[in-house]
């Protein structure tokens, strides 16, 4: 049984390194690789459209709120800063000024 068991093993043994040849592999049909000069280009170009697209949404938007602001009659632009500092001031935990919280009408 002991002959049997060594020619059985020696057997898998041989098939196993004989079972064909191997390659070494190939690049697969991804994207291509590219260098760390490259790649640092791309990155930095990529930052760099970003960069403008925010600015231009930014200046967008400040031209929304100049226009906005604009439109408003001279009472309602005193009465939105007068509301803008209470947000601020709110926001930020500070009590009123005194004298205002002294004589205010309850």
């Amino acid at each position: 049984m002991k002959p049997f068991a060594r020619l059985m093993l020696l057997g898998i043994l041989v098939s196993f390194t004989q079972t064909g040849v191997l390659f070494s592999q190939e690049r697969g049909s991804g994207p291509p690789e590219k260098s760390l000069r490259q790649e640092i280009k791309s990155n930095k170009r990529i930052r760099q459209e970003k960069r403008e697209k925010r600015k231009l949404e930014k200046a967008e938007q400040k031209a929304i709120k100049k226009h906005h602001k604009r439109i408003q009659t001279k009472k309602v632009r005193k009465r939105m800063k007068a509301s803008r500092k209470k947000s601020k001031r709110i926001n930020n935990n500070e009590r009123e000024f005194f004298l205002t919280r002294w004589f205010r009408k309850h």
